[in-house]
């Protein structure tokens, strides 16, 4: 499914990836989907997400995880152990022809590995250095190791989950899966393609710090200005203020509805039947029926358990009743919708076959994006970067291998 080069947005952009896990790599796949061309550096023994899968067949190998293909296809790969002069020496002829780098290694780790900022900064003023970090690089947490559960709690994103819980005996959750990891992926690209942009006019490079902890304190919604503007602390635990607002089941899976308007309740009523319970003071408007929710879901749940829940969904938008499906993952793989927009694109990945994968969430009117090349298999491009692009002896390239650097 590719296209020319010349209609992708990035297609001038050199990008270096380091480091491990998921920031920076999907920080970096963000670039490469629209064509830039991304430099994989994984140390020989390989990225860490190899290592997590999914795997086909539940076996365990190395080029076939399902995480790691997802964050890597459209880019090339190389190894180097960066803990060695060898390899920060092949990273240094990396870096001469790179317009960014981007890497999540540890403030600590970074003197070892050859990446400290400043550093590379003197030495290739035009480079972009883009590091991501779970807290910084400068404050009191700066040297701080820590995982992505850590930064869910210390961003306040998990102190709000689960919302309006009735057990406050219970602890907070985090988000499933790495949603910090991925958050502060994407705020790198969008401030490494400013950084860009600003060295198109003035020639210069610069060193962007990203916080995982500050990107998900972001995204918190109202809760700062609740804090700011109220004096009120946003909280995990306690009711809807207005009703009906509750999720519930169908006969066939789950069901959301949020009908805190008057019209909207009144259509609701209706497509009920108008049942008689409804007419009670206790519901008489939406705070009523928020502080009465308890009362209020066990009249509604043997009418809503005849229904299915697409069916019930398409009634309700018919009639301008806001339910909405509580999708499975499986029902979202199929949904019609995303098969309308291609969301859902193939890959023809060596050694799997076909897969598929998600692929853009946007649409472009004038440029592409294009899923050109599968995930790298574990230095793949060695040789026919270091060797052919950029000069490295053969002889030399065999002394690498052999000593374990490439």
């Amino acid at each position: 499914m590719g296209v020319e080069s010349d209609k992708r947005p990035f297609g001038r952009i050199n990008v270096v990836e380091c480091g491990d896990g998921i920031s920076a790599a999907f920080g970096a796949k963000m670039l490469a989907d629209l064509g830039a061309n991304v430099v994989k550096v994984e140390p020989p023994g390989g990225d860490s997400t190899r290592r997590r899968g999914p795997f086909p067949a539940d076996k365990p190998e190395p080029d076939k995880s399902g995480l790691y293909i997802y964050l890597n296809a459209n880019k090339r790969g190389v190894t180097a152990d960066l803990t060695r002069q060898e390899g920060r020496d092949l990273l240094d002829k990396l870096l001469e022809r790179a317009d960014v780098l981007i890497h999540n290694v540890h403030p600590r780790d970074r003197e070892r590995f050859g990446l400290n900022s400043p550093a590379l900064c003197a030495k290739y003023p035009k480079l972009i250095v883009t590091s991501i970090s779970m807290f910084g690089d400068t404050g009191p947490r700066a040297n701080w190791r820590a995982y992505e559960l850590n930064v869910a709690n210390a961003g306040g994103w998990a102190y709000l989950s689960p919302g309006t819980s009735d057990r406050p005996d219970l602890p907070p959750l985090k988000a499933s899966g790495a949603q910090c990891n991925f958050q502060s992926g994407v705020h790198a690209a969008m401030v490494m393609l400013a950084a860009y942009r600003s060295r198109m006019k003035s020639g210069k490079g610069q060193a962007i710090d990203v916080s995982e902890q500050e990107c998900t304190a972001r995204i918190t919604e109202q809760t700062f200005p609740y804090y700011t503007y109220a004096g009120e602390e946003t909280s995990r635990l306690g009711k809807r203020v207005t009703g009906p607002w509750f999720i519930t089941d169908c006969s066939d899976g789950k069901i959301y509805l949020i009908c805190v308007e008057e019209n909207q309740w009144q259509r609701l009523v209706e497509f009920m039947g108008n049942p008689e319970w409804a007419r009670e003071e206790i519901f008489k408007d939406r705070l009523a029926r928020g502080t009465n929710s308890d009362a209020l879901l066990p009249l509604m749940t043997d009418w809503l358990a005849g229904w299915k829940t697409q069916e019930l969904f398409r009634e309700g938008q018919a009639r301008g009743i806001p339910f909405a499906p509580i999708n499975t993952m499986q029902e979202s793989y199929e949904d019609e919708h995303l098969r309308e927009r291609n969301f859902f694109v193939t890959l023809e990945q060596p050694g799997i076959g076909m897969i598929r994968m998600p692929g853009q969430p946007s649409k472009y009117g004038r440029t592409r994006w294009a899923l050109k090349r599968p995930a790298p298999r574990l230095g793949e491009h060695s040789e026919q970067i270091f060797c052919g692009e950029l000069g490295i002896p053969m002889s030399r390239f065999a002394e690498l291998k052999a000593t374990g650097v490439v």
